[in-house]
């Protein structure tokens, strides 16, 4: 059965209200929800007679996590710090913790809404290849050494201060993916199929000289990399000289690698990223001294938020708003509410 609640717009940006989409602990009665939304922009007289609401925290939000325990339900407020943990460092930028918050409420409550093929009975999971990534206290506490205690009261407050809060766009949870780095330019989403229209390329301030290994290279001998190739696509004319192999490479609009011809067969960035553990698709690939020499940009998908060049943004003085505004342009942060 869908859980119900009712959204309306963070102070920040618009006030609206937004369909039903979870659930209150505790509560068996669904909470009254409108015909439509009603929305109200800050500085416009409120109607004649509002329908209490009241702020609708973490703790009152349920989320189902599956993991390799099975399926759990738990409130958003036990799920976040442990999520955030095991997703971004510690160390980094308050302001960058609290957008990372806010994605990840974002990116939970989206799904609490699609939900995914994979995993249907579930909103979320805790493998970061499907969904997002979960940690534990053992785990941090044997990480953190020393730093548990400021660490951990850092990570929940960057939770408590973004308490009910995620982005939306038209009246929707927005799909805030993340990732790691970027060097210059994060993707478009059409890309990876995820064409959302806040999923788009944009700059980002990720150099070489300000994040450690942005810029890494993975070398392959030629009989191991005609190997790898062959493993995937059988039909690749491998034979002739290796300086023979490499044919066209098609760009996606951001410049990472679409494909790439090799051995006369068409292979996509993705594959090739894959089959040779990439760091992401932003890669050249020469042959240089006898080696085929990947020199790659960035780290991850590049969709989306990049963790990295928030914090870099954190530290030049953007709060979480501007930094969230920066990687998904026109979503608005809203604040969950519930009508009583």
């Amino acid at each position: 059965m869908k859980r119900t609640i009712l959204f309306s717009v963070f102070v920040v940006f618009l006030a609206f209200a937004l369909p039903p989409l979870l659930s209150v602990p505790g509560s068996s009665a669904a909470a009254p929800v409108p015909d439509k939304p009603v929305p109200t922009s800050a500085g416009t007289p409120a109607p004649a007679d509002p329908p209490p609401a009241q702020l609708l925290a973490d703790a009152a939000i349920s989320v189902s996590l599956l993991s390799d325990a099975g399926i759990d339900e738990i409130s958003m407020a036990e799920y976040l710090p442990l999520a955030l943990a095991a997703e971004m460092p510690a160390s980094f930028d308050s302001a960058a913790l609290k957008a990372q918050a806010v994605a990840l409420r974002s990116y939970a409550l989206y799904w609490q809404s699609e939900r995914k093929s994979a995993h249907p009975d579930a909103d979320v999971c805790t493998s970061s290849a499907c969904c997002t990534a979960r940690t534990d206290l053992q785990s941090l506490r044997d990480s953190w050494g020393a730093d548990f205690d400021a660490y951990y009261e850092k990570i929940c407050a960057a939770v408590r201060e973004t308490d009910g809060q995620y982005l939306v766009w038209q009246s929707e949870p927005a799909l805030t993916v993340f990732h790691a780095a970027s060097a210059g330019t994060t993707e478009f989403g059409a890309a990876l199929g995820m064409d959302k229209a806040y999923l788009v390329s944009v700059g980002t301030p990720e150099l070489g000289s300000n994040v450690r290994n942005l810029i890494t290279t993975v070398e392959v001998a030629p009989e191991d990399f005609r190997t790898s190739i062959l493993s995937v696509c059988p039909e690749a004319a491998l034979s002739g000289a290796a300086e023979t192999w490499l044919g066209q490479t098609q760009l996606t609009r951001s410049g990472r690698v679409e494909s790439m011809t090799i051995g006369g067969q068409t292979l996509s960035g993705l594959a090739l990223r894959q089959l040779f553990s990439l760091r992401s698709t932003d890669f050249t690939l020469t042959l240089r001294d006898g080696c085929f020499v990947f020199s790659v940009r960035g780290y991850g998908h590049g969709l989306g938020m990049s963790q990295h060049g928030a914090n870099l943004m954190a530290q030049s003085g953007a709060d979480y708003a501007e930094i969230l505004q920066c990687y998904y342009p026109g979503t608005e942060l809203v604040v969950a509410m519930r009508r009583s």
